[in-house]
Order: C-alpha cells, then sequence, then structure tokens
C-alpha cells in the first residue's frame, strides 16, 4: 500500500502530536520517582539510632500510713 505525498505528510505530523503527551508522562513520571526516592532516603536518615538511652518516669503511690 502506497502513500500519497500528503498522505505521508499528515501522518508525520500526526506522529509528532502524539510525541508530546508521551514526553511528559516520562518528564512527571522521572520527578514523581524522585521525590519518591527523597522521601524513601529521608526516612531512612531520621531513624533511631540503636542503642540510645532511655528514660522511664513512673509515678510512685504513697505508703497509707499507720495511725500514731
Amino acid at each position: 500500500m502506497t502513500l500519497d505525498a500528503e498522505a505521508r505528510v499528515a501522518r508525520r505530523a500526526a506522529r509528532r502530536r502524539r510525541r508530546w503527551p508521551r514526553v511528559l508522562a516520562v518528564v512527571v513520571g522521572a520527578v514523581l520517582l524522585v521525590a519518591v526516592g527523597l522521601a524513601v532516603g529521608l526516612a531512612f536518615q531520621d531513624r533511631p539510632v540503636p542503642g540510645g538511652t532511655q528514660t522511664f518516669v513512673r509515678t510512685l503511690e504513697p505508703l497509707p500510713q499507720q495511725p500514731g
């Protein structure tokens, strides 16, 4: 099947028009990938260091007093 010159030009123009949404999708995907990578990296950086000091606070109830 052969196409005349006008049909070939129209097909090429249609292909060019359909290309930019794909480029936009790739750019948006790359930005999302970087954002997720940054979030995961910060989450790993913020984790607590094992073996740190722990402080427990406990309220003691007074013992009942004996009548004198």
